[in-house]
């Protein structure tokens, strides 16, 4: 059992992931449908907690950062918000089981704002396998502030993609030599 492990797929959205998607990261993204929902089910179905980290943002909001960096993207209630493909598939079909859970999340780190530092504590949860886009940006993030925290890192090669492979090598090497991440296909 697998009970102290995590699944975050993070940001798999159509904004970030779709052709059309506001920030999409295209094809690289797209190609990642299938590896993530693979795991999903194999963790799921070796007792893992999956989590959905899902970044929202409000129209127009000039207090966010990212409004002066990015376009509007992730707005609640969107399709540019929904979970993209397979992905979203998965969840719908698995939205209402108690290891499962989609959150709000509105800072590149999924632990920025939330509460899932407690869900995983209180659940004894100590390594993390993190998937999902941007892996430069929203992942990186993440896992900075997990490995900060403790936590073991498990990063999936086959289930993250960005905006450029130079980006992804980037990030897949800091995983490695400056988080201690297992960097895994």
């Amino acid at each position: 059992m697998k009970s102290n492990e995590a699944l975050l797929i993070i940001d798999y959205t159509n904004d970030f992931v779709a052709d059309k998607g506001a920030l999409t990261c295209g094809k690289p993204a797209q190609l990642l449908d299938q590896s993530i929902v693979d795991l999903a089910n194999e963790l799921h179905s070796q007792g893992a907690w999956i989590y959905l980290p899902t970044d929202v943002h409000k129209p127009n909001d000039p207090y966010h950062p990212e409004s002066k960096l990015y376009p509007p993207h992730n707005e609640r209630d969107s399709w540019g918000r929904e979970l993209y493909g397979h992905v979203n598939d998965w969840y719908q079909a698995n939205r209402f089981d108690e290891k499962v859970h989609l959150f709000d999340k509105t800072r590149y780190s999924s632990f920025a704002g939330t509460d899932l530092d407690l869900r995983l504590r209180e659940r004894k949860v100590d390594t993390l396998h993190l998937t999902g886009v941007c892996t430069d940006i929203c992942v990186l993030h993440t896992a900075v502030e997990a490995y900060n925290r403790c936590y073991n890192l498990i990063i999936h090669r086959s289930c993250v993609a960005t905006l450029s492979d130079e980006a992804q090598a980037w990030a897949l090497n800091h995983f490695k030599n400056c988080l201690g991440a297992k960097v895994v296909e």
